[in-house]
């Protein structure tokens, strides 16, 4: 059994990771820090875990957390986890980060984007993105896992088998993307008031946002080239899950049916990426409280245009299922293990 440690367990992303790992039959939960809540039960600050999690919360101490641990988890924004990643390397440890640290390997950009100085560049080479579909092997081996944000998951498996199979022109990527109101945060926060986001749909990080050179870097690695996109987040009156439309001008002429069945070639033996049929469409609901991502794909003749959508939730396979996913492979389990299980509907 791995012991393993969640440092920002009462963010939602934190709190559906220990959700998960409750129940995982290869992990056992050791430490559980708070910042907020340090001294209180976890079931207290969250009822739904009364009787499943009896942890109580503690305050962070670095290096006694690592000792205590073999596989740290850190649901922190970002700038948080350098220390960690430190530690981690001292005391030959594994670390896996749900925020921002560790994804971008160009230290400058990350420093650009988030406005924060990186206190650990020297381990940014020895992170691993930690993108299962892609980077499987690489993450099995490594040291640090960087959990890739929940936009670039949905828009990277959306678009890896065009630009992988050299599909799409390049200069003409644009991403469109909404997710629900989950993906802010449980800090408060005026954007997420009840009275500003219900029967309200609006856009924000309009070409600001710092999802984009994590899924620029990623499409670039798979292009073999430099790749820029146009990427616009949308927030919608909902809880949980991400709706992903990508359009691209296509580089050769294939049809939907064509197209379908190079993704289903592409993702086959995949165990949380599911291609629909021509004509069948992904939703968020169907995809909410698993580890899934549902991908069609469709042409439009009349433009020339490839059409792509992706839907996920944002907390899971958007970040704490992923991360789980990560563990197994970390600890070279099966990688559906304490994560087999369909969504919620309705």
């Amino acid at each position: 059994m791995a012991k393993i440690g969640v440092v920002g367990a009462t963010g939602y992303a934190g709190a559906e990771l220990v959700r998960l790992l409750s129940r995982h039959p290869q992990a056992t939960l050791a430490v559980l820090t708070s910042q907020t809540y340090a001294g209180k039960a976890m079931g207290e600050v969250f009822p739904h875990l009364l009787g499943v999690v009896d942890h109580t919360l503690e305050e962070l101490n670095v290096a006694e957390l690592v000792d205590r641990c073999d596989v740290i988890f850190t649901a922190l924004p970002h700038g948080h986890a350098m220390p960690m990643g430190q530690e981690v390397m001292r005391q030959g440890k594994r670390l896996i980060d749900l925020g921002a640290d560790f994804r971008l390997k160009d230290v400058a950009t990350y420093q650009h984007w988030y406005q924060t100085e990186h206190t650990a560049s020297a381990l940014v080479t020895k992170a691993v993105y930690g993108l299962p579909e892609l980077y499987r092997k690489d993450i099995k081996n490594s040291v640090i896992v960087a959990n890739p944000g929940c936009y670039p998951t949905s828009t990277i498996l959306g678009l890896a088998p065009l630009l992988t199979n050299k599909l799409i022109n390049l200069e003409t990527i644009i991403v469109d993307a909404k997710s629900g109101v989950s993906g802010s945060g449980r800090g408060l926060s005026l954007k997420s008031h009840f009275t500003e986001i219900t029967n309200n749909f609006q856009a924000y990080g309009v070409a600001t946002h710092r999802h984009t050179p994590e899924i620029e870097q990623e499409l670039s690695e798979l292009a073999g080239v430099s790749v820029t996109v146009n990427f616009t987040p949308h927030l919608t009156p909902m809880i949980r899950g991400i709706l992903c439309t990508s359009y691209a001008k296509m580089t050769s002429h294939m049809s939907s049916e064509q197209l379908t069945e190079l993704y289903r070639e592409f993702y086959q033996g995949e165990p949380f990426v599911r291609v629909l049929p021509v004509g069948i469409y992904p939703a968020t609901k169907n995809v909410a409280g698993s580890n899934l991502c549902d991908l069609s794909v469709t042409v439009d003749p009349r433009t020339g245009r490839v059409i792509v959508l992706s839907a996920i939730d944002n907390l899971i396979k958007g970040a704490a299922g992923q991360a789980v996913q990560n563990l197994n492979l970390l600890l070279d389990i099966p990688e559906n293990t304490g994560l087999d299980f369909a969504g919620m509907y309705p």
